[in-house]
């Protein structure tokens, strides 16, 4: 059961090296880096660099000297997720040995079909949900991906810190989802699972673009057999036209330093109070144990 019965708290901030550190990543970073101060935790930096295609030479080491600048410094060496395929590959196995995963012959334009072949056209930009036309074989199409085979009843409901209780049909929403991708690089997902449980995070805190993913991580944590972190999904930064800052949007690099570190205390209502940026963050991590008192439960 999240949160229960726990000794010690492991939090993690864990950025994919596609460029330099935004305003919204701060917040995102700082924020993990609280809760576990508050909590008297360990802090950890897990770089996600899975999706090798999207990540740009020299990030990773861009993205530690920026928290570095800010005063946030990782308890432990960073992990970094191109180094742990094995693990992945261990996990898929365990999956396939007990019927929990298949093979997917199915292409973008035919689950499109699929789909609105049974009235359920999606709309353009959305999440298409698999319709499960490999779930019982691939009918002579070669494999292209690993999707995890949903239970019977995958409606998932969990409680987030901030945003309260949240429900989700994974099944009508998403379908069975992908492991392993067509071109041989590991989901998200999976990735992200398999390494929160190897790290033994407890406290997941992260934007609120994320809340998406957790239903399908919870699912895929019971499918595992690790335990389920708790969850604090974070207020997104977005621009003036009410987007949430991003690296494909072209958002500015953070430039580290003390106005960077001000205005992501803002986002999360905290105050700078003191001389500089050590001062600061003693004071918030006060401020946010006041505020986030189960943070230290």
């Amino acid at each position: 059961m999240a949160g229960g019965g726990r000794s010690r708290y492991v939090g993690r901030f864990a950025p994919s090296p596609t460029g330099p550190l935004h305003l919204g990543s701060l917040v995102a970073a700082l924020g993990s880096w609280l809760d576990a101060r508050a909590s008297g935790g360990q802090w950890l930096v897990r770089i996600e660099d899975v999706d090798a295609p999207r990540c740009r030479d020299g990030a990773a080491a861009t993205i530690l000297q920026q928290l570095a600048a800010c005063g946030l410094h990782p308890d432990a060496p960073p992990w970094v997720q191109s180094r742990r395929a094995t693990a992945y590959a261990h996990a898929l196995d365990a999956l396939r040995a007990r019927g929990l995963a298949y093979a997917c012959g199915c292409s973008r334009r035919a689950i499109e079909q699929a789909l609105c072949a049974q009235g359920r056209a999606p709309e353009p930009g959305d999440e298409l949900p698999y319709p499960g036309t490999c779930r019982d074989g691939l009918r002579g199409a070669p494999p292209r991906a690993w999707r995890l085979r949903l239970p019977d009843d995958a409606t998932v409901q969990w409680s987030d810190r901030r945003i309260g209780v949240q429900r989700e049909d994974v099944a009508r929403r998403i379908g069975d989802f992908v492991l392993r991708r067509a071109d041989a690089v590991w989901a998200y997902q999976l990735a992200v699972v398999v390494d929160d449980a190897a790290q033994g995070v407890t406290d997941v805190v992260r934007g609120e673009d994320l809340a998406a993913s957790t239903a399908r991580q919870m699912l895929l944590q019971r499918a595992l057999g690790v335990p389920t972190p708790r969850y604090l999904h974070l207020p997104l930064v977005r621009d003036a036209q009410g987007r949430k800052l991003s690296k494909s949007e072209a958002a500015a690099p953070l430039r580290p330093g003390a106005p960077a570190l001000r205005a992501a205390l803002r986002h999360l209502g905290l105050r700078a109070q003191g001389a500089h940026g050590a001062e600061w963050l003693a004071s918030a991590v006060a401020q946010w144990r006041a505020a986030w008192p189960s943070a230290a439960a």
